[in-house]
């Protein structure tokens, strides 16, 4: 009887081992399948951003991907190992996207490290800094993975304009301001109030909206609102360093996205007397047109066009994509700096009806009176600071006219005239405070 029992429970013994092995394999088989699955999912784009400031490596996809980023020296490199993707995928979508005149990247090369794994090889050019986040998607983008390749030793704006000049070779940086250029006693447009005259260079910050990642507005044409505001920019700096009394700072010269805070640190670091910050609008009504200029608010938008706008060109963040968790402490300045921002608020206003009152001449005023809300492009303290909606991008004239080089440039002529009737009346140098003169 004994042995029967045993010989029964020898055989279930055997039967639940056998059970135990269908199972695993049955495991090993799914994890297989799902493991087959996972590789096989594709990068569906892969686009790369290269400028002076920072080179941006964006990994688009359908699903989040999971990554690992080390950074080697001798030589220098950066590998970014991304699971669970196909490699072919990566490889056709980063071909020929490494450009000879990238500052940071060299070369480029993909392989499969492991199985499960590909392996992504930067060769660089100089020492760099990288950052490395994702983001969730948002608009006509995917799950995002970017990476931001920057120097590093972080480029100093001030520094970097202070070097185009051949004086500016050593001593401190109040030495170095003083030996730019200076104009001579009675030069400039000739628009000057009697009475004054501007005493040194005056600097304008000109802010080309958008950029990179986030292209902004489109126009039915396919126009990009990115691509109009730096030709624009371009245009405007070219007229405002060909004044003798001028020069002018682009916070961005070229196809990249600059976070809203960025921006503004780089117009604080120049020094700069103004900011102004060149957009062109969208609406869902394709008949609104016409120019407009904002100045910021502390108590809300004046209009609901305005409070729109503002959410719009803020909302430009998320879409560029931007290291919220990197820009932490900025956008804390920022709030702190907003309790100082009533006398900026005073001067940006006046400086807005005079580019305002020289846009009348070339377009349609959307509204003839400067509108407010909360743009946070338009924070630096103590610089007056203005945006301007050169027109409607979404309006198929005025897209037409917007990518017309004579209308750009009576568009950047225009804004000149405005920042040269501003500064006429309020010499940089003659105000011992923001706001200290009215505007004739």
């Amino acid at each position: 009887m004994s042995s029967r029992i045993a010989k029964g429970l020898i055989a279930g013994a055997q039967q639940l081992l056998h059970l135990a092995l269908v199972a695993l394999a049955l495991l090993f088989v799914f994890q297989l399948v799902v493991g087959s699955a996972r590789a096989a999912e594709a990068v569906r784009a892969v686009r790369v951003w290269p400028a002076q400031d920072y080179t941006r490596v964006t990994f688009e996809s359908a699903a989040p991907l999971r990554h690992n980023l080390l950074l080697i020296g001798n030589p220098q490199r950066l590998v970014v190992d991304l699971e669970d993707v196909d490699m072919a995928s990566v490889q056709q979508n980063l071909a020929g996207k490494i450009l000879p005149n990238d500052p940071y990247i060299a070369n480029v090369r993909v392989g499969q490290f492991r199985p499960g794994v590909v392996r992504v090889v930067l060769d660089l050019k100089a020492q760099v800094k990288p950052q490395m986040f994702a983001l969730a998607p948002i608009g006509n983008y995917g799950n995002r993975l970017v990476l931001d390749i920057y120097p590093a030793e972080p480029i100093d704006p001030l520094m970097a304009l202070l070097q185009k000049n051949e004086s500016a070779q050593e001593g401190s940086l109040d030495e170095l301001i003083n030996r730019l250029p200076q104009p001579e006693k009675g030069t400039g447009s000739g628009k000057e109030r009697p009475g004054t005259e501007i005493k040194r260079l005056v600097t304008v910050a000109i802010d080309a909206g958008h950029g990179g990642e986030d292209p902004g507005a489109r126009g039915r044409r396919g126009t990009y609102e990115k691509n109009v505001t730096l030709t624009i920019a371009r245009r405007l700096k070219s007229l405002v360093d060909a004044e003798p009394n001028m020069r002018g700072f682009l916070t961005r010269d070229g196809d990249y996205y600059l976070p809203l805070a960025t921006r503004v640190d780089k117009a604080t670091r120049v020094r700069a007397d103004i900011f102004v910050s060149v957009h062109a609008d969208a609406f869902n009504k394709s008949h609104v047109r016409g120019s407009s200029v904002f100045a910021l608010s502390e108590r809300g938008a004046t209009s609901a066009m305005a409070k729109m706008v503002a959410q719009s060109e803020n909302y430009a963040d998320r879409i560029g994509g931007v290291n919220f968790v990197a820009l932490k402490d900025p956008y804390l300045k920022m709030t702190v700096a907003d309790l100082n921002l009533t006398a900026q608020i005073n001067d940006s206003l006046k400086l807005g009806r005079a580019v305002l009152g020289e846009l009348g001449s070339v377009n349609t005023l959307h509204k003839d009176v400067v509108e407010q809300a909360g743009f946070a492009v338009l924070k630096a303290p103590e610089i007056p600071s203005i945006l301007v909606e050169t027109a409607f991008i979404s309006n198929p004239e005025e897209e037409r006219r917007l990518t017309s080089e004579p209308y750009q440039e009576k568009i950047a002529r225009a804004i000149l005239r405005g920042v040269e009737r501003y500064i006429a009346n309020n010499p940089p140098l003659s105000r011992p405070t923001l706001a200290a003169n009215s505007l004739n």
